[in-house]
């Protein structure tokens, strides 16, 4: 079965790995997958909308992508962070974090598309801000769950062979074999169910729950989890969400792992046609406020054309949620580095100059309870970085 499966595809759990799948607390042997906190629907459901109608919205162009170029800025990370820990978004959900000396690498999508085929699929806005060979050094790469806009086949061989040969990758339970069958080394893979941690170079990595859902395969037989990471440092705590709907949990997650530095939270890709597994940027502002967040950072939204929404509604309707819950957002350009302790923040809407063309609301486009009419958000020049002594980062 292996020879006649795309390597893009990965591989399913055997073994111990599957053994230990079928233990899971969170596994449900009756229905053969993961089951979410909160039930959760991955398609249309009754009263919202039919797949017909999703279709057709997923096949419109009007307002999905950018009117111009997408302004990337080329981050110079060669001094560290002077207060400790600098996010640099690099676009969709892939951001570095350097965060007490150490280097840890989230959801890291390098390819042209996030697809199984490099022909076909989804095909980013922008161009990556900075090569992945010069990244520098990592301690952790963290991966979300194996949706191929979060877990890149191409990225992962690069890292491994290339970029960062020994780097650690903490990932949810079961995907490590789609690593391992990439070249991943099993002794480079710490495998998490929720609630679990890792330690590397002196940072607790903590797979959390979240609401979603997994698959590579056209068959997929739902044994991959999906998770929220917390990586905790001795002086700071950065929340990453990945892929998920709301539920109540944040605020467990924010009384556990919390109060956090900042928050990276998916603002982006969310509709009517499945509400269950994706926030609105009102939710990701209230799930924010949930977790004890900090700096909210907006992710998942920007690169992709993933959902019926317009390209730049996540930016400007998590602008206004933001300002109207008196959270500190940072909306920088891709590649755009920022420190949260900063006193300025980036915020200056960028996106508002490359706004899609105008067209009429479409169904599923949306997702949610309707928005108010977002305002634009504040303009403040992007935080300047202090100079500081470069110091090498410790290898995990």
């Amino acid at each position: 079965m292996r020879r006649v499966r795309p390597a893009s595809f990965g591989a399913e759990p055997a073994g111990a790995r599957l053994a230990r799948i079928l233990n899971s607390p969170n596994y449900d042997p009756a229905a053969g997958a993961f089951r979410n906190p909160l039930p959760a629907a991955i398609g249309p459901q009754p009263g919202g909308g039919s797949r017909g109608e999703m279709f057709r919205a997923l096949l419109r162009r009007e307002g999905r992508k950018p009117a111009g170029p997408v302004p990337v800025q080329r981050p110079d990370l060669s001094a560290p962070p002077a207060g400790g820990l600098r996010l640099t978004w690099l676009g969709h959900a892939t951001v570095l974090a350097e965060i007490d000396g150490r280097r840890v690498l989230f959801d890291p999508v390098f390819g042209e598309r996030c697809s199984p085929f490099s022909f076909a699929g989804p095909r980013r806005f922008h161009r990556v801000p900075l090569p992945l060979g010069e990244l520098g050094p990592l301690d952790a790469v963290v991966i979300s769950h194996d949706h191929y806009d979060h877990l890149d086949m191409s990225t992962v061989r690069e890292l491994r062979k290339a970029v960062a040969p020994d780097v650690l990758f903490a990932v949810p339970l079961g995907v490590g074999a789609h690593l391992e069958r990439w070249g991943v080394p099993q002794d480079r893979i710490a495998e998490l169910d929720w609630h679990e941690s890792t330690e590397v170079a002196g940072l607790t990595l903590t797979a959390t729950p979240a609401r979603h859902f997994c698959g590579r395969g056209i068959r997929n037989k739902q044994r991959t989890l999906w998770a929220s990471w917390s990586v905790r440092g001795p002086e700071h705590r950065v929340f990453h969400s990945g892929d998920t709907g709301y539920f109540p949990g944040f605020a467990d997650i924010g009384a556990e792992h919390g109060p956090f530095d900042a928050a990276m939270v998916q603002i982006g890709a969310y509709s009517d046609f499945w509400p269950d597994i994706h926030m609105t940027p009102e939710e990701g502002v209230r799930a924010h406020l949930d977790l004890r967040g900090g700096v909210l950072l907006p992710i998942h939204w920007g690169t992709f054309n993933l959902a019926p929404h317009r390209w730049e509604e996540p930016a400007e309707r998590t602008a206004a949620a933001a300002a109207a819950g008196g959270v500190r957002a940072a909306i920088p350009r891709p590649g755009e580095p920022f420190e949260p302790s900063a006193p300025t923040l980036p915020v200056t809407p960028w996106w508002q100059e490359i706004a899609a063309p105008e067209r009429s609301p479409q169904p599923g486009g949306s997702g949610g309870r309707p928005a108010e009419a977002a305002a634009p958000a504040p303009v403040v020049a992007p935080v300047k970085q202090a100079p500081a002594k470069p110091s090498p980062a410790t290898e995990g």
